[in-house]
């Protein structure tokens, strides 16, 4: 049984890697780290979990556990890591977006992998640490990368994505409140969105020859969870053509899954699948991708992704289905 560590537990993230970790077969939680929470039990915060574990909240660490998740806010990975060691056999598996760029790929000696199996399914079967992709740039990455893998890219991307409220963390704000959230709709981040740079970087990873822009528009909805994105671009074949190109890239892809009948967030929400559909206006192909925010686009992708490094089955304790009703 693989040992695992994760830190930052009372989050969004945590929580979700908490359900899906005490239920997967080939691996036993050591601890969870949360110095706000250390020595209360786990179901205290994430209440789901009453009868399901006795674990609580530990404000130590044990360096020498197989896999540890940094389950951390934006920027705090780094701080951490430079302060706590990990044995030369723990591998890490990054949950911020510390280190998705290839500029920050190295890191206090450790390499990280960019962990969208779809992209770099080899690369993180052979890896040490991973840096777990961002929740929207998982979405639209699905929905463009074939695009990009047959050089055809040759026009801006327009992007339109909304997220459910927990994409914003469990810390309350200004716009995640119950009574702001609740029968509203608002942007955000308009064309500055951080989760830009890392799916310019793929995109130029499959066509080097990409200059184009990348027009995002992020979304707050009024729903807890699930990212609902659709993007339009030029495309010269017909829709028959473009669905072959997209069966063909995602034929051996575990979760994600291209569909002929338009595509909904009831679809996906609780499972680690992304459903992917296609039309054609004219010389305009539009592109809806769905996920689930917390699992494909975070805890979900983050075990798949632990699955690929210690060479379990990719759905092992995935096997997840969606509350459609």
């Amino acid at each position: 049984m693989l040992k695992i560590g994760i830190i930052g537990g009372a989050g969004y993230t945590a929580g979700e890697l908490i359900r899906l970790l005490i239920h997967h077969p080939a691996v036993e939680i050591d601890f969870v780290f949360s110095t706000s929470n250390a020595g209360n039990k786990i179901y205290a915060v994430h209440q789901d979990l009453i009868g399901q574990t006795e674990l609580s909240f530990s404000s130590e660490i044990n360096p020498d556990v197989n896999v540890v998740f940094l389950c951390l806010g934006h920027g705090n990975s780094t701080s951490f890591l430079q302060k706590n060691t990990f044995s030369e056999h723990t591998k890490i598996i990054d949950l911020s977006n510390d280190f998705r760029l290839n500029d920050d790929m190295i890191f206090e000696g450790k390499e990280f992998i960019y962990g969208l199996p779809e992209l770099n399914k080899d690369l993180i079967e052979n890896a040490s640490n991973i840096a777990n992709p961002g929740c929207f740039a998982t979405a639209i990455q699905l929905g463009i990368l074939p695009l990009a893998k047959n050089g055809i890219l040759k026009s801006d991307l327009h992007i339109n994505a909304t997220t459910g409220a927990t994409g914003a963390g469990v810390s309350p704000s200004a716009t995640t409140h119950f009574s702001w959230r609740d029968n509203n709709f608002s942007i955000y981040k308009a064309f500055t969105h951080q989760h830009l740079g890392e799916i310019g970087e793929s995109l130029k990873s499959l066509q080097p020859n990409f200059e184009n822009d990348l027009l995002f528009i992020p979304n707050r909805g009024n729903f807890s969870r699930g990212i609902f994105a659709s993007i339009y671009t030029d495309f010269d074949g017909s829709l028959e053509e473009a669905y072959e190109l997209y069966e063909k890239f995602y034929k051996y892809a575990e979760f994600t899954h291209v569909s002929k009948s338009p595509v909904h967030l009831k679809q996906v929400v609780n499972t680690n699948n992304c459903f992917i559909h296609l039309d054609k206006h004219n010389n305009k192909l539009l592109i809806t991708s769905v996920i689930d925010n917390l699992l494909k686009g975070a805890s979900g992708q983050a075990i798949q992704n632990m699955n690929l490094l210690f060479g379990f089955e990719e759905n092992l304790g995935l096997n997840l289905k969606s509350t459609y009703f």
